[in-house]
């Protein structure tokens, strides 16, 4: 029992540490600027002028071809690694002032994005190194060379229904402005909260229609063998653009995962961490 304590002493010591609080302030910035890009690409997928990928992966390469742009990579990089470290104590230790049900979902959330940081992370760097491929394709890839059995079909379409389920929860987290416990309000002028709420809850609901979606794209193409709609978040914008209205509804979504971009800026200032 000594044991398990010291361990538990010494992990709840890393996890305060300044300096990884720092780095995933910092880590949260460059978070920001990814969806900022990631968003004026699907502004430009919804008038059909961009032929770069439309997801975080597409804005990465985009950033890279930038002056400064690998030293802004690399800046990144170091962030969303620290950001991973961060979510990861969390998922292990933290959340220690909810309980029950609440703090699991929290736990299994810290998961997610210790994972989704570190992939984001790991991409940076390959784009840096100029080995990054186009994503979209390799899911396709992916998805085609598993769909060749049914049990692999079977698979793909459960990760699409895990990726729609993550993004409909992504909505509703928005919309309850569950965010903002954890937020410090307190520290917050009347001006900021607000804009803080209008901008948590904008982008959470759109980029959780477009992870909604590319996951029901995932499973519409295990179900009719259709590897070339389980292309990720790319599939999901350009499947919206192609719908009636749907450059005035993608330019929307656009705009909402812009807001979670300068979201993110906030949270690098009053995000608990």
């Amino acid at each position: 029992m000594s044991l398990t304590r010291n361990a538990g002493a010494t992990a709840s010591q890393a996890a305060n540490s300044r300096w990884l609080e720092l780095l995933t302030r910092a880590g949260f910035i460059g978070y920001g600027i990814v969806h900022l890009l990631f968003g004026w690409l699907a502004l430009q997928i919804a008038f059909g002028k961009s032929g770069e990928e439309g997801n975080q992966n597409g804005a990465l390469r985009t950033l890279g071809a930038q002056p400064m742009g690998k030293v802004l990579l690399v800046t990144i990089a170091v962030g969303l690694f620290a950001m991973a470290i961060w979510q990861a104590f969390e998922a292990a230790i933290g959340h220690r002032g909810l309980r029950d049900k609440d703090r699991l979902f929290e736990r299994v959330a810290s998961v997610v994005r210790t994972l989704v940081f570190l992939w984001l992370g790991w991409t940076a760097i390959k784009v840096f190194q100029e080995a990054s491929s186009n994503a979209a394709d390799q899911q396709q890839a992916l998805s085609e060379k598993l769909m060749t059995s049914t049990g692999g079909r079977w698979l793909v379409g459960l990760a699409g229904l895990v990726l729609a389920l993550v993004g409909i929860g992504m909505v509703i987290y928005g919309l309850k402005k569950k965010f903002e416990k954890n937020l410090k309000t307190g520290e917050m002028s009347p001006k900021t909260h607000t804009l803080a709420r209008r901008l948590g809850m904008a982008g959470y609901a759109a980029r959780g229609t477009v992870f909604a979606v590319a996951g029901i794209l995932i499973i519409v193409a295990a179900v009719k063998y259709d590897p070339e709609k389980a292309r990720g978040l790319d599939a999901a914008l350009r499947t919206m653009r192609d719908q009636p209205w749907g450059p005035v509804i993608l330019a929307l979504m656009a705009l909402g995962i812009a807001a979670f971009g300068v979201y993110c800026f906030l949270q690098s200032r009053y995000r608990r961490v």
